[in-house]
């Protein structure tokens, strides 16, 4: 697959998930949630959980944004689904390894499955904060923090 090609495919998995997100709606039952708020492009969100003991039983999210935070909420939702706060912690670790350093293994990437698709937004500095905003978030939620998570 040719790098145009495989850009292509890369933004019709984003905007499919901006126009169509998964697991997009609020949670009456959860055991823990937490706000998001990217004042630099509006991007605003909330990252509801219910848990299992450990394991997240389900997730879901709700806001308003851009199709980067948008997207980037709903691939987390579906990869979150169903791991334990350990291995979640670990992809959170993972995806903001990707978003934040320059040099990163192709094996690296590989690995974090569907959430590969954003690793081309490090290329857009400004638009990293909205890459990570609802991962910061559920990390508030997992957490059990009060305060809304800012990306400034």
């Amino acid at each position: 697959m040719t790098m145009s090609t495989l850009e292509s495919l890369y933004q019709e998995i984003i905007l499919d998930h901006r126009k169509n997100p998964r697991n997009f709606h609020p949670m009456e039952n959860a055991d823990f949630y937490a706000d998001g708020h990217n004042p630099l492009c509006g991007d605003r969100i909330t990252v509801f959980l219910k848990m299992d003991g450990n394991t997240i039983e389900d997730i879901s999210f709700q806001g308003d944004g851009c199709a980067i935070s948008m997207s980037s909420a709903s691939l987390m939702t579906e990869a979150l689904k169903g791991k334990d706060e350990k291995e979640a912690k670990e992809l959170f670790k993972q995806f903001h390894h990707l978003m934040t350093h320059e040099h990163v293994h192709a094996e690296e990437i590989e690995s974090l499955g569907k959430l590969e698709v954003l690793a081309g937004v490090k290329e857009f500095p400004m638009r990293v904060k909205c890459a990570t905003l609802a991962w910061h978030t559920f990390d508030s939620a997992l957490s059990h923090k009060i305060a809304v998570v800012t990306t400034e």
